[in-house]
């Protein structure tokens, strides 16, 4: 689960965000609305630390991760968080394949490349493996990036409008493969998005 109480957060003076209190249960989805300069990504950012709030709380399966060192943060961002950024951050030397492996070698994990072909067959870039990212389009670069999110199994995955470069119908098949992903791992799930598409396919909501 993931839970955040009495969040703030100032880029300046003149720039403060205070978010709701959320609570994410494991297996469930919770999408967060809000039109652009509501503070979703920064939201998004508090939750697994990227940046550390000036109050309040931030608990992952239990425990007040926000009080914990930049290193221990680090270690339960690489094991427990699945994070999916808006704009994809890939290795340009590595291989797309190599790309999805990253957070298990970063886990320091087995690197799992059955695991990797599923989840790119069920995302529909199974024959980019051997590309660089650089040669896929925006919306391929997202599907790798949402693949690599679920590699290690997390208890909790964030998502920053991880259907904006998608059409209607990988659209679908996005969100239905992170939802069931969390069911099926026992992850939270939170989206934040304006995407208005995903509204009828995520009953859990909060705007900003």
């Amino acid at each position: 689960m993931i839970a955040c109480h009495q969040l703030t957060f100032s880029y300046s003076p003149q720039k403060t965000f205070s978010f709701p209190d959320i609570r994410c249960e494991d297996r469930e989805a919770l999408l967060i609305l809000g039109q652009s300069g509501r503070g979703k990504t920064t939201f998004l950012h508090l939750m697994a630390l990227l940046l550390r709030p000036e109050k309040g709380q931030v608990w992952i399966n239990e425990k007040d991760i926000t009080p914990l060192s930049a290193s221990e943060v680090a270690a339960i961002r690489a094991s427990q968080i699945g994070i999916i950024y808006q704009r994809a951050h890939f290795v340009s030397s590595l291989s797309v394949m190599d790309n999805v492996l990253l957070p298990n070698y970063l886990a320091q994990k087995s690197q799992d490349k059955n695991k990797v072909k599923e989840l790119a067959e069920q995302l529909g870039f199974a024959e980019h493996l051997s590309k660089k990212t650089h040669q896929l389009s925006q919306g391929e670069q997202q599907r790798v990036s949402i693949a690599r999110a679920l590699m290690n199994n997390p208890s909790v995955i964030l998502a920053d409008e991880p259907t904006s470069s998608l059409d209607d119908v990988n659209c679908q098949k996005v969100i239905e493969l992170l939802k069931n992903q969390s069911e099926q791992i026992g992850a939270s799930l939170v989206v934040v998005t304006h995407d208005q598409r995903l509204k009828d396919v995520v009953t859990n909501q909060v705007y900003l």
